[in-house]
């Protein structure tokens, strides 16, 4: 009888840790107009990988979008943008911050347009 008894304390205890583990995992896709290259994406996938709660990241070049999974109790969606915004690239809603995007590398800085030519008359 103590061992049925201690079977099911054993079992409850690890049915009840086992729910007590489960985490709610989000995703979302942000858009970052500012990427431009293989080091962009390296760079943001590298560095959002090491954050806390993040489980997945998935940077598309061609549609400048960054795919992104997180776990809900340990960091939330405007982190993230904050996150990408703080590396100098805009994220969704988020500006870019710009000490950040002067630092970054020619190659993954938006190019400037050109400023119009007056047409001499």
């Amino acid at each position: 009888m103590k061992y049925l008894q201690l079977s099911l304390i054993a079992l409850l205890g690890f049915v009840f840790s086992a729910s007590a583990q489960a985490k709610t995992v989000d995703k979302a896709t942000i858009s970052t107009p500012g990427i431009q290259c293989e080091m962009c994406k390296k760079k943001i996938e590298t560095y959002l990988m090491r954050q806390d709660g993040v489980k997945a990241v998935k940077v598309d070049l061609k549609k400048k979008v960054v795919g992104v999974q997180w776990i809900t109790d340990r960091t939330n969606i405007e982190n993230i943008k904050t996150m990408i915004a703080n590396l100098g690239y805009d994220a969704g809603d988020v500006t870019k911050e710009e000490s950040a995007y002067k630092k970054l590398p020619p190659c993954c800085k938006i190019p400037a347009v050109p400023a119009a030519v007056e047409a001499k008359p």
